[in-house]
């Protein structure tokens, strides 16, 4: 199927389903740049990514999402408009990988490419919450060009290692559970602080997200 091996089938289909969930538009484009520019040869479903429309719109989108991802408080409501976008999409995108010819895994992908976008997703939205309960705005920026980073990182070892991606693949799902866990628990130590001082009861503190506690060794995250 277009040069690549099932393995690099299956982890295409895992990268696009996951970077969705990060990255849609990022992912939309480099894929497509990747078709058009003759750098790979894209499986029969992901053709219409290159055409040239399409190119065009991805890439204006990734130019404002680029700034909007940056900017606290306003990522997070990029986020929330994208719960409905990013994980379809990263279903069908997944989907597409296999195509027609490949109806059983197509539905496969499809499945577990939305599952990994709303893993992404949901790792992503929760932390970048919970970042932006800092005035400072470094974390933020610092954290969006990481992800920025990641997408593309991920999807060029999909094609080139694909083994070696999907070893890394799987540890970072679990660090994405783990990332979610603690995002959520902060978040809604949070909410329950901010209802205690409206509501006149006394306020006992939030626990940080990320707390650094003392160690022998020195500093080390508390997890």
């Amino acid at each position: 199927m277009n040069g690549f091996d099932m393995s690099q089938l299956i982890a295409l289909a895992a990268a696009l389903g996951w970077a969705s969930g990060v990255r849609l538009y990022l992912v939309v484009l480099l894929v497509g740049l990747a078709g058009y520019l003759g750098w790979v040869p894209l499986p029969g479903g992901l053709h219409v990514l290159a055409h040239p429309i399409v190119l065009a719109v991805s890439g204006f989108l990734v130019f404002v999402e680029f700034f909007a991802d940056k900017i606290p408080g306003l990522d997070s409501l990029w986020d929330m408009v994208h719960t409905a976008i990013r994980i379809p999409a990263g279903a069908a995108l997944a989907a597409s990988v296999f195509g027609a010819d490949h109806a059983v895994m197509a539905v496969v992908a499809a499945l577990l490419g939305g599952g990994f976008a709303a893993t992404a997703h949901a790792a992503k939205a929760t932390t970048r919450a919970a970042i932006n309960t800092s005035p400072e705005p470094f974390s933020n920026i610092g954290t969006s060009l990481v992800e920025d980073a990641a997408v593309p990182t991920g999807l060029w070892l999909a094609v080139a290692h694909p083994l070696i991606f999907l070893v890394l693949f799987v540890l970072l799902l679990v660090f994405s559970v783990w990332l979610i866990r603690k995002s959520w628990r902060f978040l809604r130590g949070l909410v329950s602080r901010l209802t205690r001082i409206f509501s006149g009861k006394p306020d006992p503190g939030v626990e940080p997200a990320f707390r650094l506690k003392k160690s022998s060794t020195g500093d080390t995250p508390n997890v």
